[in-house]
Parts: structure tokens; C-alpha cells; sequence
């Protein structure tokens, strides 16, 4: 493929997109000249751009380092259904397979190499490399360089090598989560520290966030999946544990849906074929532990759903980023229970990592809280973790959809401490809510404490309430959950103000507010006229025929904003087919006429 000089010539014909958008010109044409630094920008912000044009439009061979091998095929793919010259090198290569791809970058055929970074790092790969030109380096997934990265891998820490060993190719590492902390850490780790950090904004705001105590939760997640789903995008469900994402798989399954398990103790052809799978089917769910996602090309996945606390903010936004990436309307939905934030920091506790790494998993831990807790804009909080500040509410995620009173939970507070210290500091929620509420049940009478000044003294709360003020205790770290020895409930040192009344305790009012009664995010009205539209139903029916024959993700053939457009569009001509985003020179000579032909079949 012939080397272009003018990015915006490149972005044309290879890519079909008119413009660029945000930094995505400044952080290509600082490559293009020959520069290196560090890219900060969310999941769908278009990242690849920034390194797939330069190597386009400079003389020879760009390397992209990535973690995964799906990852690698599904870009290979993509890039090999606009023309160019690509290739993936990687540990499941059949020895001929890799041969043939050396052949092709000892004579130049290859404009873009992906690898690993174990594979690139290995003196045998290297010295190849030294014999060739090369146009930059791209180390992609870059906090997995730091250990402070939610994602650290220590092959990572070989890159370094790449600015010894070629100190005159540029170097663009990029990631889409990274607070600040971590960006100091990816600079010093990758030789970055004196070369520009390219920022743009963390907010996606075509993703409505959500979060829910959880209550119940397969009938949460059943009414959330009914009212995200589109009929045929993607949906993630994030699992705490890998027993836990094998049974939401089975009974997703159970109710007819396209269910599947991914988790780091499948055997690596099981993993390989639920990746393909999901990249490759229509409405297809993942149910998964964080093992599945970094890296998730899928641009169509309408929604995605966690059933337990993640560890960080950075973890969380990492995971929802995969929803929207095609800039169309996404939903996350948080799940989360006082048992989850105790166990966590029960973890970090006991864990034996430094104390400094204790200190800063602490802080990400409590952040995670308070987003979860939030009686204000989630999007703000969120944001603010990344260094960000957004000057008002955001108006789209529940909070701001449907804001929650607080009032005053002292009495309520010290009630519940009460009865928890009154009855040994030995029992679960559930006992201690029935001594609450004046339930005379076996275990109570066994234990005699329906003989308690606290039994009954909760009566004017409903169950849910109560374990509302419990969930709100733990998360403000008077109360804590002992996980392991069958969830007892103990008091902290931060209890003692509360019960002598020396400090108040402010609860949010909707306690008992029915879980999953939020509002969903309005959709955009072209997502709203698109799945309306039997033109782009044929148009995406077309693709996944197209796609299936070919063996290929059907995102690559064209994404549903480029389909949503041609429907709407309704182009007569090639000439007009091309000026829609999206299409560019090679697909408009290799489907314009297919296109047309589904149009003229849909008049």
C-alpha cells in the first residue's frame, strides 16, 4: 500500500470519516512529524486513529504492542477490510503461518505489525526489526505498564527497550483510563516524561450510569437487560466470581437469550472461541469476570452491567467504557451490597503488598464508595477521579434523572448499632432486622432476644429500609460486615459518636425505593429512528450475512452509525454512498453495490 503524506487524505480514503475530532489531528500530525508521548483518551474516542494513520502516512513499518491476541485479529480485520497490508504475530501462529508474515515484513508488504509484548521484546524479534524501517511504535493498553494500572502486566516492563534500542522512531503510548498517579507512572516507565501528554476529556456522555443496592438481583438485571437491549447489540455482565458468572450465564440462557461464560479458568480454546463468539454474534450477553474486556473492539455493545463492587473507579469506567463505543446510546447499571465494599477492604487489609500500595488501593476503594453512595452526579465524582472537574451535573445519570432527599438517619443509626451490639456482635443483617422489626422467629426466641429494649423498637421501617441504613453504615465505615464467618455485623471505632449522639447520620430518603425504578438514559434521536427503521434492519441484516460469509466480526464490514446513516440517507448512487461517513474509497468499491441493492429492495 502506498504511503500517504496528508493525514486528512488518509482518514478519507482508507477510513471514510471527513474530519478528525478532539485531539485525534493534533496527537497524528505530532507522530507524523516524528514525536513521541502519551495519549489519554476514553474507550470509543477513536485512539487507534492516532497511531494507524501516522504509520499510514510515514515511510515504513508501525508496531503496535497489545495484550491480547483477539484483540489483534479483530484490528487485523478490520484494517485488512479497508486494504491495508496487516498482520498479527503472535504464540498461536502455526510455524508456517509465522513465516509467511516474516516474509512479508522482510519485503515490505506490511504496513502495520501487531504483537505482543513478549513476543516484541525477545532479542530474535527485535534484531528483525533493527534490519527494517520502521515508522513508530504504539504500545496500546499503556497502564498496564504501571503497577498502579487496574491491569498491570509485568511483560510490559521490557518496553522500555524500544527507546534504547531505537531512540529515532517515535513512540505513542495510549490508554483510556489512567488517573493521575498512573500517567506519572506510564511517563517515567516509558521514557515519556519529557515528550507531550495528549488529554482529552473522560466523559462519555452517551453512557447513562446507574447504580442500585442489590436487592434482587436476577430480577434487576432481568427489567435492566429489557430496557437497554436494542434486540441486537451486545450485553456485559461483570461477575464477582467465576461461579457466579457460570450461574448468570446458565439462567440467562434459561430465559432464551444468546448467554455466554468467560473467565481466566476456562481452557485457553474455550476463551478463545466465547471471545469470537461474542464479537462475531448479534444480541449476544457475556456474563464474566473481569478476565474478559481490555481491548474490546466491539463497538455495539448496548449495555453493561456489574454485580458487584469493582475495586476502582478506573476499573469500573474501564469496563462501562466498552458500552457505546459507536457513540450511540449505552446504559451501566452498578449492583452492590454492603458485604462488597467490607470484603474488599478486608482484602486490601490482609493482603501482603506495601503499605504505600495498601494506602492508594484504599483511596480507590473509598472513591468506588462514594460513587456508589452518591446522593449527588455520579458523572462528577467519576470524573474527578481522572483530574477532571465538570462544572454541572451532568442531567443524564440517575442521580441527576431522579435526585434522592436526604434526611436525618440518627435515630435510625443509632437503632441499628443498638440492636447489633445488644445481641453479641455475632449475627447477621437478617437476625438482626427481625429483632429490629419484633419478629418472634425461632432463632430470636432461641437466642432470647425478643427479650431485648431493642426488639420491635423498628417496627416503623420495612425490611429493605433497615438493610438500607446497614448498606449506608458500612459505606460510611461505622459498621462492618464480616464476610468470612457468615456476614456478621460489627461496629467500628466511627460508631461510638453516633450511638452518644455527638455526631449526626444523614441517609438518602429513597431507601425503600423499589430497586430498578430508575429512569433510563434518553435515547439520541437517531438511535431511536434507526431501530424503527426496516431499511436499517435489512441493512444490518445484509451485514451479518456478509460478515458470517467472510468469518469476520460484522463491525468491520460497517458499523451500525455508518448503517444508521445510510438508512436515513437513502443514497440512489455510489457517489453519494461515499460521502456518508464511515463507507470510504475500498468498502464503497467493495459493497457500494450491494448497499444499493438492499436500498432498491427495501423501496
Amino acid at each position: 500500500m502506498q504511503d500517504y503524506a496528508e493525514p486528512v487524505e488518509v482518514l478519507r480514503r482508507v477510513f471514510g470519516h471527513p474530519g478528525f475530532r478532539g485531539l485525534q489531528e493534533e496527537v497524528v500530525r505530532h507522530a507524523v512529524a516524528g514525536g513521541s508521548g502519551l495519549v489519554l483518551m476514553p474507550t470509543g474516542g477513536g485512539k487507534s486513529l492516532c497511531f494507524q494513520v501516522p504509520a499510514l502516512c510515514r515511510p515504513g513499518l508501525g508496531v503496535v504492542v497489545s495484550p491480547l491476541i483477539a484483540l489483534m485479529e479483530d484490528q487485523v480485520a478490520a484494517l485488512r477490510q479497508q486494504d491495508v497490508p496487516a498482520a498479527a504475530l503472535h504464540s498461536e501462529l502455526d510455524p508456517d503461518e509465522a513465516r509467511a508474515i516474516w516474509r512479508d515484513l522482510d519485503s515490505g508488504q506490511l504496513k502495520l505489525l501487531y504483537v505482543s509484548p513478549e513476543r516484541l521484546t525477545a532479542e530474535y524479534t527485535l534484531a528483525r526489526l533493527d534490519a527494517m524501517r520502521i515508522a513508530l511504535f504504539a504500545i496500546d493498553e499503556a497502564h498496564c505498564v504501571s503497577q498502579w494500572g487496574h491491569h498491570f502486566r509485568p511483560e510490559y516492563r521490557g518496553l522500555p527497550v524500544l527507546a534504547e534500542r531505537f531512540p529515532r522512531v517515535p513512540r505513542l503510548a495510549l490508554t483510556a483510563t489512567a488517573d493521575p498517579r498512573t500517567v506519572v507512572d506510564i511517563q517515567r516507565q516509558l521514557g515519556l516524561e519529557e515528550c507531550p501528554l495528549f488529554r482529552a476529556s473522560f466523559d462519555r456522555p452517551n453512557i447513562h450510569i446507574a447504580a442500585e443496592p442489590r436487592e434482587a438481583e436476577r430480577g434487576q438485571l432481568r427489567r435492566f437487560i429489557r430496557s437497554a437491549g436494542d434486540g441486537a447489540g451486545a450485553g456485559l455482565i461483570y461477575c464477582g466470581t467465576r461461579r457466579k458468572a457460570e450461574q448468570t450465564a446458565e439462567w440467562l440462557c434459561q430465559e432464551g437469550h444468546d448467554a455466554l461464560v468467560f473467565h481466566a479458568g476456562l481452557e485457553p480454546a474455550a476463551k478463545r472461541d466465547a471471545h469470537r463468539r461474542f464479537a462475531r454474534g448479534d444480541a449476544v450477553i457475556m456474563a464474566a469476570t473481569i478476565a474478559f474486556g481490555m481491548g474490546i473492539d466491539r463497538p455495539d455493545v448496548r449495555y453493561v452491567a456489574h454485580t458487584d463492587l469493582p475495586r476502582s473507579p478506573e476499573s469500573w469506567y474501564q469496563e462501562i467504557g466498552r458500552g457505546g463505543r459507536d457513540g450511540l446510546p449505552a446504559q451501566a447499571l452498578l449492583l452492590y451490597g454492603a458485604g462488597d465494599i467490607s470484603l474488599a477492604r478486608h482484602r486490601i487489609g490482609e493482603s501482603g503488598a506495601p503499605e504505600e500500595q495498601k494506602r492508594v488501593e484504599r483511596q480507590r476503594l473509598e472513591a468506588m464508595v462514594a460513587i456508589a453512595e452518591s446522593a449527588t452526579c455520579r458523572r462528577q465524582i467519576l470524573l474527578r477521579c481522572f483530574g477532571e472537574e465538570a462544572p454541572e451535573p451532568c442531567g443524564r445519570c440517575d442521580i441527576c434523572l431522579n435526585p434522592p432527599r436526604l434526611f436525618d438517619g440518627t435515630v435510625a443509626a443509632q437503632k441499628l448499632l443498638s440492636a447489633v451490639l445488644r445481641t453479641g456482635r455475632r449475627f447477621g443483617l437478617g437476625h438482626v432486622v427481625d429483632v429490629l422489626r419484633g419478629k418472634t422467629t425461632a432463632k430470636v426466641a432461641q437466642f432470647g432476644h425478643d427479650q431485648l429494649p431493642t426488639f420491635g423498637v423498628g417496627r416503623d421501617l420495612p425490611d429493605a429500609a433497615w438493610r438500607g441504613v446497614a448498606r449506608q453504615l458500612v459505606a460510611q465505615g461505622a459498621l462492618d460486615v464480616v464476610v468470612e464467618n457468615h456476614g456478621e455485623l460489627v461496629p467500628t471505632d466511627a460508631a461510638r459518636p453516633i450511638l452518644k449522639g455527638e455526631q449526626p447520620v444523614m441517609l438518602r430518603q429513597d431507601l425503600v425505593a423499589v430497586a430498578g425504578g430508575g429512569r433510563s438514559a434518553p435515547a439520541s434521536p437517531v438511535a431511536e429512528g434507526a431501530m424503527a427503521d426496516p431499511v436499517f434492519a435489512a441493512l444490518r441484516d445484509w451485514r451479518r450475512r456478509t460478515a458470517s460469509a467472510q468469518g469476520v466480526p460484522a463491525y468491520v464490514i460497517f458499523q451500525d452509525r455508518t448503517l444508521a446513516e445510510i438508512a436515513a440517507a437513502r443514497p440512489a448512487d455510489l457517489r453519494t454512498l461515499g460521502s456518508i461517513p464511515g463507507v470510504g474509497t475500498t468498502k464503497l468499491e467493495r459493497y457500494g453495490k450491494a448497499v444499493l441493492g438492499v436500498l432498491r429492495d427495501c423501496e
